[in-house]
């Protein structure tokens, strides 16, 4: 009976250390050393569509595959857009000849040929201006109609202009062109190359690249059928780094800032830790989400935060509950706001 009661007394003793202990911990006493909050992997999907316009000819991955950022995943049928560029080019080209000739100015034999010109109709003028002094001879002396002398007059007066035209020609062939065709003439080359070079962004954007790493979730489309803008063809999940979302409490939420290292842990890899960091906190408070069910916790303000995590394996699924751990004796000043620990070595699990 004695050992009964010794063994009991010492029972009550060691949970009323306990008890004593845990109060004195989280009412005033020794403080915590690591924050842990548990939350739920963010579904993050990307949706892959073509920006141009055709019949689909090649899908390169299936779904479940990896994709790395940039790789090939599809090609529509790009005949159309070669000929659009291979008209663009030749648009371009046209200009280009048409300003270098507007830029080299008059050919020599150009020149050569209006001052030929000028002699020619100076030739002719003063041979109509002959005629007509004869004809107004003859006119005089009664042995020529009034028609050939008006005939004679009109035809020195036209050859007189023509001499005019040919003067101004040649002074044009010797000026060359204007600075307003040139520049005229460069605003058209500037307009061909941007048409050859929206042709060639057309032609590039039949074929489809992963934006970022990630897995293939959705194959929607299939070779043959029609791609456009607002049709996706994939449905690509980002799987490294994912976001977590936790939430805070406003007592907790000055022992935390970004930048501050985490642990991510989950019920299936038990024992596994990824590591982590803060990068976002919410400026505003929010009730505590409906799926948090008791009614303590369901009327209080919390503060949602995302918390980046390493998952080279693919082994945090989206939606998947997590556990995340935040070592509290981090300091809170200098914190690097875009660091990447998944570039860093691996950590010792706290």
């Amino acid at each position: 009976m004695k050992k009964r009661i010794i063994l009991l007394t010492i029972v009550v003793l060691a949970a009323a250390g306990v008890g004593f202990w845990y109060f004195h911990r989280v009412h005033g006493g020794e403080e915590a050393k690591e924050l842990t909050l548990y939350g739920n992997v963010d579904i993050r999907q990307v949706q892959l569509a073509f920006h141009a316009t055709g019949r689909i000819r090649q899908l390169s991955v299936q779904e479940g595959d990896y994709v790395e950022s940039g790789d090939l995943v599809a090609e529509i049928d790009p005949v159309r857009y070669d000929a659009s560029v291979a008209r663009a080019a030749a648009e371009s080209a046209a200009q280009k000849q048409i300003l270098a000739r507007l830029l080299a100015g008059t050919r020599p034999e150009e020149i050569r040929e209006a001052r030929a010109r000028v002699k020619a109709a100076e030739s002719k003028s003063e041979d109509t201006r002959l005629v007509y002094q004869r004809t107004q001879a003859l006119y005089r002396d009664k042995t020529a109609p009034r028609q050939s002398l008006d005939d004679a007059e009109a035809s020195f007066e036209s050859a007189g202009a023509e001499v005019d035209v040919a003067r101004q020609a040649l002074a044009l062939a010797i000026k060359g062109p204007r600075e307003e065709d040139i520049a005229a003439a460069r605003a058209q080359v500037n307009a061909s190359e941007a048409a050859l070079r929206l042709a060639e962004r057309e032609l590039a954007d039949t074929k489809l690249y992963a934006p970022t790493a990630g897995v293939i979730q959705d194959r929607i489309l299939e070779p043959g059928d029609m791609a456009f803008p607002e049709t996706p063809v994939f449905t690509l999940s980002l799987t490294n780094p994912v976001w977590v979302r936790a939430y805070v409490s406003e007592p907790s939420l000055g022992k935390i800032a970004s930048g501050m290292k985490a642990h991510v842990a989950t019920d299936s890899f038990p024992g596994k830790i990824y590591r982590g960091w803060i990068g976002f906190i919410s400026p505003t408070a929010e009730f505590t989400p409906k799926e948090v069910q008791t009614t303590e916790l369901r009327t209080k303000l919390v503060y949602r935060i995302r918390v980046y995590a390493c998952n080279p394996n693919n082994e945090l699924r989206l939606g998947m509950p997590v556990t995340v751990t935040i070592p509290l004796d981090q300091p809170l000043d200098n914190l690097p706001r875009n660091t990447d620990p998944c570039q860093e070595e691996p950590h010792a699990a706290p």
